[in-house]
């Protein structure tokens, strides 16, 4: 035996709660307490076995740490087969963490260098308070974990985070569960002084078992009993006899307490068993080896005592091996080797010889010895979702062996193409191959300059297969003779838009010098205008000279407003200044930048320091007869924004400049009440508040261009040319050309802006805002359409006509039908404060989609007359939702749709929903169906088939795998029922006329049930549902 405690695992000197060995031997796991988390790390068992591996610099120690739990870690526990790494911890959650493809290196905030990359595939939510324990079942099939919550929670592993069930029955904190090696039974020891036992067919209680704790007294921090891997015993945590803290043995048969551990002088806090079954010849002269187990026990005494159960002795005992309580006992899988854990942040590790502690059994032996007593494992080969459901129809038994089939076919499939998959892959699933070549070019200024190459990330391909043993190699270094077999293509093009700092400075500092008002967007024209100022404020916010300027007075130049909101200051100050009520009579201009207020407020308080006498010369100067006449027009006018006006008898000339306090007050106490004239209600009795003014950029006339029409492999093509001089007229020409033959022409009076056509209809909307359309053959459908203003957006799908305007108009034509669909529906309803309109859509049913900036879609409901929201990138259930695991088997990506498109391959392969969430599994799960349910209205809203199939078969998978696990069962049934009675219809005809439509999309409902079918009868305990609908499927064909 050698013992030896290797004092560079730790935790920075804080508690070690807990300590597992990877079933590989090759690392081993610690969990506790972090800086200011909860700490998981990973370690390199090599240089803990051998000596000349620790003082090897190149061999690392730390393979990987995670500190992702918000509290302190109080668990840790391989799978069986090495695959997952389960923590639990007092932040209440369960992390399943998985090996991942990311790269080795420092990890982010910490100085140690990661040689494995680990990531939590899962997070599992469900106790309200600490996890203590956790234990995987013998197949890894389930995972139990218990808390201070009082429960035991069995989570489903082969489909995290569902839950299998909930068992609460102890009356005190949970502090320690194990699995029956046989899968038959579920044990757990509570501070309510019992460990129980439970059945794993019906999760009822077979056994309690109080009388060995009775006279304990106080608590530890855990309780970690444990089974013999011959299924034999129960060893317990903080038993009593006599007085003495002892480790209770409880056997299988009749669960009776007669045998015990004795010995330690405090009590008993962790019982590991070694998971061999050891043979060894105990006596001279017997030829049969006899067999037995090994336990190791650990105890708030500080000692460590290993147990042999064919000796009444132990086999070895350590008095004071810590400073502080025993937490964790872990075996390597050979059993030769022990690792253990303290309080006080350090661990043990003991070795032994096959001498001391004897031969284990094959595992083949194991197996055959387990069957020949207790009969076939019940978690073996077995879903562990159905229990022990019985098949009780011929049709689901049938089902049940296509799907083995089909998944013995497809595992045989992937496996032949696994070692042919790309790594790297683009977003059509084609693989990045390593490129050869770099492009060189030129910048303005003379610098070279390489062209980027985008790379995908890697595909995490192989993410929860079981990791390879860690090898501690040294990293070494090669040099190459080779020369560099890339090879520079020098291209002799000047990069634009790639300006050096030195001269970027100076063009913007030339740009902002000669600009004296913001830019404009689009073509010259705003992007969207506001309306007037708030609280009845009529100053102008800007004073703009466009006359010539008096002697002595300079022209203002100042420049635009930054992005960050800080005031423009003018570069020289104009000798103007504005009388207070000239400013009441002009017509207030809208303004959509804070910006400019605070500039205009800046300079006008400068003005107002000016000389009164230069102030008046230049304004009489500056005020054209136009500003006269716009004076009298406006005497008597209300202006709609309630602003007052000057008084009607007002008419003699008075001093100008500013005037005194005294002339304000008699001037007010003179001035008769204004009638306000409401204006006259509208149809429906309310009045309509006036709405800004949106415009659009529409496209800019060119000379020649050339639009493809009829879709991708399309040949034909549409040519403009604009501006033909004819003498003095100027026309312009539209041509279709297919192949470089012409087919036909038109000839308009108009510019033409833009063109778009589909197989049927070609339209090209012109510069005086009119609309023309033909027919791909070349005939005028109608004569040209006038439109409230030029065209922005336009595009054609079949019949079907899309067309947005300047003035953000919406209109919609079906050609084929001469109707209208949509008429001149305004976007300002969906288009707001400093929105603008980013992208247009026209689907094959002539459902419009109107994405705005602020990454919102939408599409209007002419039934219902209405705007409706399709898609919000920062929708939180659509984030949260969890229903990537229940799609159907065809890639999510290859499911295309107008819906589909709305959505990036990032959102809709989801964004490990079960680790963001955060309130517990049964808001999640409605946040999923919520989600569904709302993907499923609005395919029905874009009348989009394919779509609409894909999103069916995920809620009905969803509800048949998910649903049914949670308390709310009988919500998620009744749910899926509904489904089902609306695609199956009446059985029986009646004498009145069905409401029923057998179709919906075009699809026939009764196929779609056909098809959802399998996915409830993959739930054994659905398969009365599965049953009863696919009988009265038979008797409606056989009718």
């Amino acid at each position: 035996m050698r013992l030896l405690k290797p004092a560079w695992v730790t935790h920075d000197g804080k508690p070690i709660f807990s300590i597992d060995i990877h079933p590989d031997g090759s690392r081993f796991a610690t969990g506790g307490q972090g800086d200011d988390s909860g700490k998981v790390v990973i370690w390199n068992f090599e240089p803990v076995r051998d000596e000349k591996a620790e003082k090897d610099e190149n061999v690392p120690r730390v393979l990987c740490q995670m500190n992702n739990h918000l509290a302190c870690v109080n668990c840790v526990r391989w799978s069986n087969n090495g695959k997952s790494l389960a923590s639990g911890g007092d932040d209440k959650l369960i992390m399943i963490w998985q090996t991942s493809r990311a790269g080795v290196g420092p990890s982010f905030g910490s100085g140690t260098t990661t040689y494995e990359q680990w990531r939590p595939a899962a997070t599992l939510r469900g106790h309200t308070g600490d996890v203590l324990d956790l234990a995987w079942s013998p197949n890894d099939s389930w995972m139990a974990s218990c808390s201070i919550d009082n429960s035991i929670i069995v989570w489903n592993a082969d489909n995290f985070p569902a839950q299998v069930t909930v068992i609460k029955g102890h009356d005190g904190l949970v502090k320690g569960v194990t699995w029956d090696p046989v899968g038959k039974y579920l044990a757990s020891q509570s501070d309510d002084r019992s460990l129980r036992v439970w059945r794993t067919r019906d999760w009822k209680e077979e056994a309690k078992v109080t009388e060995p704790f009775t006279e304990c007294g106080g608590t530890t921090h855990v309780l970690r009993c444990h089974w013999s891997p011959d299924g034999a015993y129960i060893v317990s945590a903080h038993a009593m006899n006599n007085s003495g803290p002892t480790a209770q043995i409880i056997e299988r048969e009749g669960f009776k307490t007669s045998l015990d551990f004795v010995g330690h002088r405090k009590a008993i806090t962790v019982v590991r068993f070694n998971p061999n079954i050891f043979s060894k010849k105990m006596k001279k002269g017997v030829d049969q080896g006899q067999q037995y187990t090994c336990c190791a026990i650990g105890s708030k005494d500080r000692s460590l005592s290993v147990w042999l159960t064919a000796l009444k002795r132990p086999l070895v005992v350590t008095h004071d091996l810590f400073e502080n309580t025993i937490l964790d006992i872990s075996w390597s899988k050979s059993g030769l080797e022990l690792m253990a854990c303290s309080s006080d942040g350090t661990v043990a590790y003991i070795e032994f010889n096959k001498d001391e502690i004897g031969d284990p059994m094959a595992q083949n032996d194991v197996e055959l010895f387990l069957e020949k007593i207790y009969g076939k494992c019940m978690t073996k080969n077995k879903s562990s979702t159905n229990g022990t459901q019985i098949i009780e129809s011929a049709a689901l038994l049938k089902l049940q062996q296509q799907k083995r089939e089909e998944l013995q076919k497809r595992m045989s499939e992937s496996a032949d193409d696994k070692c042919n998959l790309s790594r790297m892959s683009d977003s059509q699933g084609s693989p990045f191959k390593p490129t050869d070549k770099q492009i060189e070019t030129k910048t303005a200024d003379g610098r070279r300059r390489i062209t980027p190459i985008f790379l995908a990330p890697q595909l995490d391909v192989n993410v929860g297969e079981a990791p390879l043993p860690f090898k501690s190699q040294g990293i070494n270094f090669t040099t190459t003779k080779e020369s560099s077999k890339i090879v520079v293509e020098k291209q002799n093009i000047v990069t634009k838009g790639m300006i050096s700092p030195s001269s970027r400075s100076n063009l913007s500092n030339s740009n902002l010098s000669n600009q004296a008002f913001p830019p404009l967007g689009g073509e010259g024209t705003p992007k969207l205008s506001q309306g007037f100022p708030m609280g009845g404020d009529t100053t102008p916010k800007s004073t703009q000279v466009t006359t010539s300027t008096p002697p002595g007075a300079e022209k203002m130049e100042t420049t635009p407003a930054s992005d960050t909101g800080e005031p423009s200051t003018p570069s020289k100050v104009i000798n103007v200044s504005i009388q207070p009520m000239t400013a009441l009579q002009s017509k207030p201009k809208i303004k959509h930048h804070s910006s400019e207020k605070k500039s205009s407020e800046k300079s006008e308080v400068k003005e107002k320091s000016f000389d009164k006498d230069k102030a008046s010369d230049v304004k009489d100067k500056s005020k054209t007869p136009s500003d006269r006449g716009d004076k009298e027009k406006t005497k008597d006018h209300k202006l709609s924004t309630g602003m007052k006006r000057k008084h009607d008898g007002e008419k003699k000339e008075e001093k100008r400049g500013r005037p005194r306090k005294i002339d304000k007050e008699r001037a007010l106490m003179s001035t008769p009440l204004t009638h306000v004239h409401h204006p006259p209600p509208s149809l429906d009795g309310f009045y309509k508040a006036a709405v800004p003014e949106l415009e659009l950029p529409v496209p800019s006339i060119q000379k020649t261009f050339t639009k493809t029409v009829g879709g991708k492999d399309s040949s034909l093509s549409m040519e403009v040319e604009n501006n033909i001089s004819i003498g003095v007229h100027t026309l312009h020409k539209m041509r279709c050309v297919q192949e470089g033959l012409v087919l036909w022409e038109q000839v308009l009076n108009s510019p033409i802006l833009s063109v778009a056509g589909s197989k049927n209809v070609v339209c090209a909307a012109c510069e005086d805002g009119s609309l023309n359309m033909f027919y791909i053959s070349g005939s005028r459908c109608f004569p040209s359409i006038v439109l409230d203003s030029k065209v922005s957006k336009l595009h054609i799908k079949t019949f079907f006509i899309m067309v947005i305007t300047q003035k953000a108009f919406l209109y919609i034509w079906n050609v084929h039908h001469q109707s209208v669909v949509i008429r001149k529906e305004s976007l300002c309803t969906i288009i707001s404060g400093s929105d603008d309109l980013q992208k247009s859509l026209l689907t094959e049913e002539g459902m419009p989609i109107i994405t705005v900036s602020n990454k919102k879609s939408y599409t209007y409901s002419k039934d219902m007359g209405t705007w409706m929201l399709l898609h919000n990138k920062g929708d939180a259930l659509q984030q949260c939702s969890d229903h990537h695991s229940c799609t159907p088997t065809k890639d999510t990506s290859k499911c295309q749709g107008p819906l589909a498109s709305l959505q990036t391959s990032h959102d809709r392969l989801g964004m490990q929903a079960s680790r963001m969430f955060s309130a517990g599994q049964s808001l999640q799960q409605s946040s999923t169906l919520s989600h569904i349910e709302s993907q499923l209205a609005a395919c029905l809203l874009l009348k989009s088939a394919p779509e609409y199939k894909f999103w069916l078969q995920t809620y009905t998978r969803y509800l048949s795998q998910e649903g049914l696990e949670s308390e709310s069962r009988h919500i998620f049934e009744s749910k899926l029922r509904d489904v089902c009675d609306d695609l199956l219809g009446p059985v029986y005809k009646t004498k009145g006329k069905s409401s029923w439509d057998p179709l919906i999309l075009g699809m026939d409902k009764r196929s779609l049930l056909q098809e959802i079918l399998p996915s409830i009868g993959s739930n054994l305990k659905l398969q009365r549902m599965f049953t009863e609908y696919h009988d009265q499927l038979e008797s409606i064909e056989e009718k």
